[in-house]
């Protein structure tokens, strides 16, 4: 076993064209800044409606990365 360890974090994507392109938008920025993305969990659904129609998708993810180890952090 080598002893991985992950965190996860939660993060609300948002998109006024679709949950997947909400989900996708969160997932590209999280990678951004964040080293070793392994995997992502839907956990909510929702929108926003504006004049009787869908204006805004949001979907929470909680987004699992491997923390890195000891001999890889910078000092």
């Amino acid at each position: 076993m080598d002893g991985r360890t992950y965190k996860t974090i939660e993060l609300i994507g948002v998109s006024d064209t679709s949950y997947d392109d909400a989900a996708s938008r969160a997932i590209a920025r999280a990678s951004r800044t964040l080293d070793g993305l392994r995997w992502y969990k839907v956990t909510d659904l929702r929108g926003l409606i504006r004049d009787g129609e869908v204006a805004e998708y949001q979907v929470t993810l909680q987004l699992g990365f491997r923390l890195r180890d000891q001999d890889h952090i910078d000092t």
